[in-house]
């Protein structure tokens, strides 16, 4: 029977005449030398060109990767090796190596050698740790040598194939060859070993169109294989499949079968002749070099085949040689000490080869037999003793649930099912089939439809229209899980309505199967745990399904293929493509949890809950969160960082507090802060605020609550903090021009000083001038330019600048009334709509305010009854009167109800230099009668007709709260003495100042 073997095309890159290709053993690459002189390296998974670099301007017939150095090694027709580190294109090193042009180039596995062949009759050896001396010359051909292969077996000898018809072995330390192989009857053009143990093998191809397979021990030719129409130029054993793989200049690539010798398959792929062929170690990939570019495959799958049977033996299948391993060997100090995706310490025992190729291993379903699939027929061998106990022709085989059946697939369309060894029924279906499935129902899988069984009387119990992959059937046979290409469903199967079934349709028996569910996850290999279902992804995940949601295991970094789960140990076990074996931990009890949530089975959830460890609890937090159990999660969960996402969902700002003082990371403080936000409390956002140094939110929390003393905090703190800009701001919102030209001063911003103090603190500027010029000046020491001389100070310079003097009468006069209080319920005109320069006129002209010798103003203090009352400027823009309306009844607002404070309230204080704040001066803690900005909580009276503008004294920077338009009448109303009474000593006329109110 032939072999099954998908050959799938991963690239096909075209390019100039391909000499020498190779693979990397961990890249995805390609490494193409060039007829050119140029090297390539491809992604063959991307299909992309990864780097590209000339290496001369003759051919590079030669080019081999070093993984270990990150090293390109070529040979070229100018006698040259070049080595270049791949990930950056430099070239390391090149010497003259031969006389002649270099045809073949290997490196050592394990000694830092590279050995080269080359038309000038010679094979020589470098040591690249010796700065690549020759270490040796090996010389006994007579003709060009045109490739070198070493050993696998023993890497103390290697093979050299030479155009004077010969295949010679050589040995390090020899300059002879140990013997030669003679039987082409022309020149040979490469040589390959067998990679097997049981076989020493040689293989060459020559000009004669033959390829032989030549026995080194008995140094006799044991087959030869004719086929080619021209000369072979490249032969290969793949290292992992039995398979010859050969090129010819014919334009085909053949396939024969390594034990067999038959051949499988021609390969063309119209590129031209073929001139190289590399297979990869431990991999199915095949690259091939042509006249017109190159091409790499996959040829078959690349799962183990390996087989895990209920108490932790496993069986692999290392060509064909057959391995056993015993998980029960690891003691329990040793399985304590596991760590999850660890390689296992497995002691691995030879039970002996088998007659075929095994493709595929599976253990019976009580561990007493194991059966091997491959080369198109099957064996069956007990698992302990590895005795044939059956065989037979059969492309595919499974097992039935009772280990003395089992079905063989031994055509497209006829399933024979055996009992006891023996032949008990037969099924012809009238379908393509693509495969079988075990379990307590035999499925027969078609390209579109899923039928479904029974062993005993091969009677169809239900056809399913559907496209699969592979079946999985759980313990009890209750769940069956149906893989697809993009998803798999999940369906539960009715013994008891199979079973009393009356009404059979051509379709089998309509309510055997209930789906449970659909997934969009591609499954791999996976095995049923109870309810769970255990799967691995083609995105390396190891997930588990429970009740329709998916739990992620573990992510990892190469694909793995699951064999089973050992209840005592509490383990998923798996393997590589390498036949290493890995678990992850897995608690059984876990998994009864989640059933029984998903169940809605909380009774037995929460006995369930109390055997699982807690490392194991964040895990099942997670899963409750998905559930929508947020509050259980919470109470779960172990995880502080879970824990306070939880408690923040659920909106529990105390435990949220708790956990971020625990953590005290910023970014738990900031989280923190915008859910006591969105719950009015403002407090613990402050705080939270404070001690995440986020001074922008603080700032947004100070202005909208109107608080000076929390913004004068912010300007004290956020300056410490080098947080200049919001320093600043705080400080130009309080009216505290001194503080922001000081700020501007010490973060070195002079000019930007200099203009803010001619535009509000005129008196400051010849200072900050002179700071400026100074700066200016030792900057520009070196040039011929004084950028400082040509900066004009206002006080020496009077006449470019007009009117400075009248600035400096008008700050002063700024500076004396912003000290008056105004009360809350007057309403100020804007900075905008205010001329001071006309109120001073009217203040000095009423003599409310004077002037010192040095240019001071001061207010006058003068009885009640002589103040004059000055008028407020006209406002630019003329507002709209308000419509007149009738005065309605007062209401009184009903008084807002106490709310429980906040554990702890989140002061705004300082601690050390850890939080924020000043111990000068405290945030005020409301009381019972307050709220959180200090205001009485006792019923407002509010009337009907609009308020007036609240606005901040005359010099003040504080943002105006504007409410409502202007009232119902204009009229000119002016503010009288038993309105406001004195300030400071009582005896001062504030209507003197010129505050009329503002229409």
């Amino acid at each position: 029977m032939p072999l099954r073997l998908d050959v799938k095309r991963k690239l096909l890159a075209r390019s100039d005449r391909v000499k020498c290709v190779d693979l990397h053993p961990t890249e995805t690459w390609l490494l193409a030398a060039l007829y050119n002189g140029n090297v390539h390296i491809w992604n063959y998974e991307t299909q992309t060109l990864v780097k590209s670099f000339e290496v001369c301007d003759v051919p590079v017939r030669a080019a081999k990767f070093v993984p270990r150095k990150s090293w390109v090694v070529t040979g070229s027709d100018d006698m040259h090796i070049r080595i270049f580190n791949y990930n950056t294109l430099e070239r390391v090193h090149q010497f003259e190596a031969h006389s002649d042009y270099l045809r073949s180039l290997v490196v050592h596995p394990t000694l830092p050698y590279v050995i080269s062949s080359s038309d000038d009759m010679l094979v020589k050896m470098w040591d690249w740790d010796n700065k690549w001396a020759m270490k040796q010359s090996f010389e006994g051909h007579t003709h060009y040598v045109m490739q070198i292969a070493i050993n696998p077996k023993d890497n103390n000898t290697f093979a050299t194939a030479s155009l004077d018809k010969t295949v010679k072995v050589w040995q390090f330390g020899s300059n002879v060859p140990n013997f030669t192989l003679e039987g082409h009857e022309k020149g040979v053009n490469c040589v390959d070993y067998y990679h097997g143990g049981e076989k020493p093998y040689i293989i060459s191809g020559a000009d004669d169109h033959l390829v032989k397979i030549w026995d080194y021990q008995n140094k006799t030719c044991v087959q030869t294989l004719d086929g080619h129409a021209q000369n072979v130029s490249s032969v290969c054993f793949h290292p992992e499949l039995p398979l010859i793989i050969t090129g010819s200049e014919d334009s085909t690539v053949r396939l024969w079968h390594a034990n067999t010798y038959r051949l499988e398959t021609t390969l063309n792929y119209g590129l031209e002749r073929v001139w190289c062929i590399q297979a990869q170690k431990g991999a199915n990939t095949v690259a091939i070099g042509y006249d017109e570019g190159s091409v790499t495959l996959k040829l078959g799958r690349e799962e183990p085949a390996v087989s895990m049977d209920s108490s932790g033996k496993i069986l692999w299948a290392k060509h064909s040689e057959i391995q056993q391993a015993n998980l029960k060997t690891i003691s329990a100090e040793e399985s304590e000490a596991i760590q999850d995706g660890e390689r296992l310490p497995l002691s691995v025992k030879d039970l002996g080869s088998s007659e075929i190729y095994p493709q595929t291993l599976a253990h019976s379903s009580n561990g007493r037999f194991v059966v091997a699939c491959g080369d198109g027929e099957y064996i069956v061998y007990t698992a302990m003793a590895l005795r044939n106990k059956d065989f037979g022709q059969g492309l595919e085989f499974v097992w039935a649930v009772d280990p003395n059946m089992f079905a063989v697939r031994e055509s497209a369309t006829n399933v024979k099912i055996k009992k006891n060894f023996k032949d008990h029924k037969s099924i012809r279906s009238d379908m393509v089939l693509e495969g079988i499935s075990g379990g307590p129902l035999l499925a027969l899988r078609s390209t579109n439809s899923l039928c479904f069984f029974d062993w005993e009387s091969a009677v169809l119990v239900r056809r399913i229209e559907i496209t699969s992959k592979n079946i999985y059937w759980s313990d009890n046979g209750e769940m069956v899980a149906i893989c697809g290409d993009e998803s798999f469903y999940v369906l539960k199967y009715n013994a008891d309505a199979v079973a009393s079934a009356t009404d059979v349709t051509e379709d089998g028996i309509e309510d055997a199967f209930e789906v449970i569910g659909e997934q969009t996850e591609v499954v791999k290999t996976g095995f049923w745990i109870g309810d769970c279902f255990i799967f691995t992804t083609a995105l390396n995940r190891i997930n588990y399904y429970v009740g329709g949601e998916i739990v992620t295991i573990a992510h990892v970094d190469r694909p793995l293929y699951l064999l089973g789960y050992m209840a005592k140990e509490s383990r998923v076990y798996a393997v590589d493509k390498d036949l290493n074996v890995i678990s992850y931990k897995l608690l059984l009890s876990v998994l009864e949890y989640q059933t029984a949530v998903m169940r809605r089975d909380f009774d037995s959830a929460d006995k369930v809950l109390a055997t699982i460890p807690k490392e194991q609890r964040t895990r099942v937090a997670h899963f409750l969160e998905k559930q929508g159990f947020k509050k259980q999660a919470l109470a779960v969960s172990q995880d502080p960082d879970h824990r306070f996402d939880l408690a923040v969902a659920l909106g529990d700002l105390k435990t949220a507090y708790d956990l971020a003082i625990q953590m005290d990371s910023e970014e738990k403080w900031k989280a923190l802060s915008n859910a006591a936000t969105l719950k009015s409390e403002l407090m613990l956002a402050g705080e939270c605020l404070g001690r995440a140094r986020d001074y922008g939110g603080l700032m947004l929390l100070a202005t909208c609550a109107g608080s000076a003393p929390l913004l004068q905090k912010l300007s004290v703190e956020s300056a410490a903090a080098e947080s200049h800009n919001i320093s600043f701001l705080s400080s130009l919102l309080l009216g505290d021009i001194d503080s922001c030209l000081d700020k501007l001063i010490a973060t070195g911003r002079l000019p930007e000083a200099a203009f803010l103090a001619r535009t509000h603190a005129p008196s400051r500027v010849q200072s900050i001038l002179d700071l400026w010029k100074n700066k200016a000046s030792s900057h520009s020491e070196k040039s011929s330019k004084k950028i400082g001389e040509s900066l004009a100070d206002p006080v020496k310079y009077e006449n470019l600048f007009p009117g400075f003097a009248e600035s400096l009468k008008r700050e002063s006069f700024i500076r004396e009334i912003s000290k008056i209080p105004v009360p809350a319920n007057v309403r100020v005109p804007s900075v905008a709509n205010r001329n001071v320069e006309q109120e001073l006129e009217e203040a000095v002209a009423s003599g409310v305010v004077s002037f010192t010798e040095d240019g001071q103003a001061v207010l006058k203090n003068a009885p009640p009854s002589e103040k004059q009352q000055l008028k407020a400027p006209a406002p630019q823009v003329a507002r709209q009167p308000s419509p007149v309306r009738e005065p309605s009844p007062v209401p009184v607002r009903e008084p807002t109800p106490v709310r429980e404070p906040t554990p702890e309230p989140a002061q705004y204080e300082e601690e050390e230099e850890e939080e924020f704040g000043d111990n000068q001066e405290e945030i005020h803690v409301p009381n019972e009668e307050e709220d959180a900005f200090g205001t009485s909580k006792t019923p407002d009276v509010v009337l009907e007709t609009s308020r007036p503008d609240i606005v901040p004294p005359r010099g003040s920077t504080a943002p105006d709260v504007v409410s409502a338009p202007a009232p119902q009448e204009v009229q000119e109303d002016r503010w009288s003495d038993d309105d406001f009474g004195d300030a400071e000593n009582g005896d001062l006329n504030m209507d003197d100042l010129n505050l009329d109110e503002e229409d």
